[in-house]
């Protein structure tokens, strides 16, 4: 992996291990802080099914989806211009993770009570090393040196576009967002979340099988952990890019039925997207050939 590593600049972070506690861990760069960019959106889903396992939230409850609430993104702010769009949980919960709607998910964080209940339920989980402190329309803002105020729509997007600078920053390092510890995660704290959601010991049954069926019908970024992967491998998982930030992180499950939780970010570089994606696809497949050619020793 520090080999692979070194085909991208920037810095680039693993942890891994299988589920079931076997066999070896494999890290890279473990414990240091990275910009999670969208693989925000797993914490803010399981923090919204919480809410739902507790009685306060239901998979069908509508939520309203105000224009003032809007930002970029594929689904809502591409296809719903008008006023008076409601959703459901469970659809704003399906376009949030398959499809990273930016919408959805800062009307998600505003229903989990925000981005510091987000990281309350984390450290309720035991999971240190990994916050979220703004949504994603107020980290995208900042990101852009945009200053004031007003929803990012799509429109709003394509006009600030016309600024070179803004479209600069795009798919480039910038050293103050690669630097800051907001909003980020370590490898680490990322692949011990994914393995309380997928042993089922952060939520209800029923919660984790939504949330795990939802991240197998991920559409983004099908060249990252999925890229080297053997065709019909099941790939639960949840993609962010951002600047010089390209990541994915999930649980891939192994001929045998086992699986293992892997997280790959890759920060501060200016390569090209595609390589960084390439990286990415080659650690996972080296983990997971790993896996399945060395038999796993037994837990004392």
């Amino acid at each position: 992996m520090a080999r692979l590593a070194t085909l991208v600049d920037g810095t680039v972070g693993v942890s891994a291990w299988r589920l079931d506690g076997r066999g070896p861990q494999v890290h890279l760069n473990p414990d240091d802080a990275f910009p999670m960019a969208s693989t925000f959106k797993v914490a803010v889903a399981a923090a919204v099914l919480a809410k739902i396992d507790a009685g306060e939230l239901q998979l069908s409850t509508m939520v309203p989806v105000p224009l003032a609430m809007q930002v970029d993104s594929e689904v809502i702010a591409d296809r719903f211009i008008h006023e008076g769009l409601s959703l459901s949980v469970h659809n704003l919960l399906e376009v949030m993770l398959t499809q990273s709607d930016n919408t959805a998910t800062d009307v998600l964080v505003a229903q989990a009570g925000g981005p510091a209940a987000v990281t309350a339920w984390l450290r309720a989980q035991g999971i240190e090393g990994q916050r979220l402190d703004r949504n994603t329309r107020d980290l995208l803002l900042e990101f852009y040196g945009v200053t004031d105020a007003g929803p990012l729509t799509k429109a709003r997007s394509a006009e600030l576009s016309r600024d070179p600078a803004f479209v600069a920053r795009r798919g480039t390092p910038n050293t103050a967002f690669d630097t800051d510890p907001r909003d980020t995660s370590t490898p680490r704290a990322m692949s011990m979340l994914l393995t309380r959601l997928f042993k089922g010991d952060a939520l209800s049954a029923d919660s984790t099988q939504t949330l795990i069926q939802i991240m197998e019908r991920c559409r983004t970024c099908s060249d990252r952990l999925r890229g080297r992967m053997p065709p019909g491998t099941v790939v639960a998982d949840k993609s962010g890019t951002l600047g010089g930030s390209v990541n994915d992180v999930g649980v891939v499950t192994l001929p045998d039925g086992s699986r293992f939780a892997i997280s790959v970010f890759v920060k501060a570089s200016s390569a090209p997207r595609s390589e960084r994606e390439r990286v990415i696809a080659e650690i996972a497949r080296t983990v997971r050939d790993l896996y399945l050619l060395e038999p796993p020793a037994a837990q004392p």
